[in-house]
């Protein structure tokens, strides 16, 4: 019979993988005790929860929930990184990762979906939430922008034309 606090573990995981849109695979294996407070400094100041599982709390929650492939992210001592940004973590993770080699990112659950390294390593290298927004607002901004540049250009070209017959004929007239 499972200990009350392995069954909290679990209950813990499995809210934390259905309130978050991103929770992230990180192994942490040789890592010292400095480098992982600064990560966790750095996780905490974009709002990432960081926390470490057993793989075998994991698995369970995982299996509990429905998501398949899951268990191919633990392997070794697996730390998880939680948000509701999906971009946020990936990039900070594979920053980190660059200065401390011994971090890796091994995959994740995006959306109850379980993802690869490489499909974590694609959400890194997304621009920010606020900046894909913008891009988006500007794609569907262009053509209203085009269409409008359109309707004022009849008239501006129409004043063009009547301005230069106007001088074609002053000149005319003082010849």
């Amino acid at each position: 019979m499972p200990k009350p606090e392995k069954i909290e573990a679990v209950a813990e995981l499995k809210e934390r993988l259905k309130s978050h849109i991103v929770a992230i695979a990180t192994q942490y294996k040789g890592v010292t005790v400095e480098q992982v407070t600064e990560l966790r400094r750095k996780l905490r100041a974009e709002g990432v929860e960081f926390k470490v599982y057993k793989n075998t709390l994991v698995k369970r929650a995982l299996d509990e929930l429905g998501i398949a492939g899951g268990a191919g992210l633990l392997e070794g001592p697996t730390a998880w990184a939680f948000s509701k940004d999906p971009v946020t973590p990936a990039k900070i993770i594979r920053n980190f990762a660059k200065e401390v080699k011994v971090i890796a990112m091994n995959g994740g659950i995006l959306e109850g979906r379980a993802i690869t390294k490489a499909q974590v390593e694609t959400l890194a290298t997304l621009p920010p939430k606020d900046v894909l927004v913008a891009q988006v607002i500007g794609t569907i901004a262009a053509p209203l922008r085009n269409f409008l540049g359109v309707l004022t250009g009849v008239p501006r070209n129409l004043v063009n034309v009547l301005d230069q017959i106007r001088k074609q004929k002053e000149e005319a007239a003082a010849a």
